[in-house]
């Protein structure tokens, strides 16, 4: 068997070779650079994506270097607080805590610890890629790799992506910040959420990242000349001195690819989409691409391949207008109506219902499939897991006692209270007798008629 060649070892890259991998897939994975990119990029991850981290065997070791999110909290441009929207550090409906924030060299260090873990991975660093086809990879040296399908996850200039011809869609979005990272001689005597200034004179975000490490990103204006960190910063400071780790621009855009797939090539990531970062879904959009598509590959379902591009690219585009409408409502814009833009806002987050919107981190459903189940934690053979574990790699069938179906090579879990002493996943079932759950955790749509929907194991039907 052909091995699946990744393009690109960043943490998109590295997560799919290990769920790959991990379901018996040989991978080689291929990047520019033979370490990884030492200063921070990604801060944030919601409980959803933790999930992931979970499967891909490195969640509790990526709790102990990360810290969750408290909330959100909206300034003038004086730093008042015009609003505030706590959230619980505590574990939330998926058993992390719903905001996780980081520092993206830590989570890289473990993801290149567990790829070199497993034997099914081959990673070869300073290469670059010339040339793909569904069959192979070349390289810049002449090598050809060949390959039974191509992950293209190598970021916003991508490669593979240039190779197989796809564009890239505008959504309409394109602001210039600066973004710096730092690390403090003492903790800063600050709120532990994210910090968002909604002034159309200088929109800025802050936040803490982990143990006196601090983020600040600032808006520049169009044409504006090179700015005064240290100036910028100073309100921040009030006095404690900052060692810069990195000050760099970006330009976020919002941007989509025409096609992720042609053949058996795929994009995945910042090669496949773009977005702003003000819901914090970047790095998370492609860790979900990764866990859509490696099961669907590992299954050797051709068929299924069909639905990686169907299910993810509404869901991706629909979180990249929300961050752009997020982006507008918390910056405010740079005309001369944000003055009055951000006296309306002030009023709008304070109307009942914004803090559940605010704080939500529910992604939207995919398309054409139910919701991912919930993992609250369960009793399975006399132990206390978290759901996935009793799920186990491959599909799964929830049912209530008395239900009976042929699950077509499903692990069969009968919800009981035994089995579920919370009660949390049996209200969650409703009236519900059976549930299908996929490799990724989303629910199969039943049919009218009883059947399952056609991505469930080729046997899978309801017996009465």
């Amino acid at each position: 068997m052909d091995p699946v060649v990744i393009v690109g070892a960043g943490p998109v890259g590295a997560a799919s070779a290990i769920l790959l991998a991990q379901r018996g897939v040989p991978c080689v994975l291929l990047d520019r650079y033979g370490s990884p990119y030492p200063l921070p990029r990604a801060v944030h991850v919601d409980d959803e994506v933790m999930r992931i981290l979970q499967e891909l065997g490195v969640a509790a070791a990526f709790a102990e270097v990360s810290r969750p999110g408290l909330g959100l909290r909206l300034l003038d441009g004086r730093h008042r607080v015009m609003a505030e929207f706590r959230r619980d550090p505590a574990p939330g409906p998926h058993g992390w805590p719903q905001a996780n924030m980081f520092d993206q060299p830590d989570l890289e260090r473990l993801l290149r610890a567990r790829v070199a873990a497993l034997p099914l991975i081959s990673f070869r660093g300073g290469v670059t890629v010339t040339g793909v086809t569904s069959t192979s990879v070349t390289l810049h040296d002449g090598t050809v790799l060949a390959a039974s399908a191509v992950l293209g996850c190598d970021g916003a200039n991508s490669t593979v992506r240039s190779l197989i011809g796809a564009d890239l869609e505008d959504l309409g979005f394109e602001e210039r910040w600066l973004v710096v990272d730092g690390v403090t001689g003492r903790d800063l005597d600050a709120w532990g959420g994210v910090h968002q200034v909604c002034d159309p004179r200088r929109a800025a975000t802050f936040m803490q990242l982990g143990s006196r490490r601090y983020r600040w990103e600032f808006r520049l204006h169009d044409g504006e000349p090179p700015v005064d960190v240290p100036a910028l910063l100073a309100p921040w400071l009030a006095g404690v001195s900052v060692t810069v780790v990195r000050e760099a621009e970006y330009t976020f855009k919002a941007r989509l690819a025409s096609t992720w797939r042609r053949g058996r090539v795929f994009l995945l990531g910042d090669a496949a989409h773009q977005t702003p970062p003000f819901i914090g879904q970047g790095l998370g959009a492609g860790l979900r691409d990764a866990y859509n598509l490696a099961w669907k590959l590992a299954s050797g379902d051709v068929a299924l391949l069909d639905s990686y591009e169907r299910e993810r690219r509404p869901h991706v585009k629909a979180q990249i207008r929300l961050a752009v409408v997020a982006g507008w409502a918390m910056t405010g814009g740079q005309d001369r109506a944000a003055a009055v833009r951000r006296v309306v806002l002030g009023a709008i987050w304070r109307l009942p219902g914004l803090k559940g919107l605010a704080l939500r981190s529910t992604s939207p459903p995919l398309r054409g499939v139910g919701p991912l189940v919930p993992q609250p934690s369960v009793v399975h053979h006399g132990r206390t897991v978290p759901l996935d574990e009793a799920l186990g790699p491959g599909w799964a069938l929830l049912c209530r006692p008395g239900a009976v179906f042929q699950h077509g090579g499903a692990r069969v879990i009968v919800v009981t209270p035994a089995f579920d002493p919370s009660g949390a996943l049996r209200r969650w079932m409703g009236r519900r007798r059976a549930l299908l759950i996929r490799p990724d955790r989303v629910v199969t749509r039943l049919r009218r008629g009883g059947e399952w929907d056609g991505d469930g194991p080729s046997a899978a039907r309801q017996a009465q």
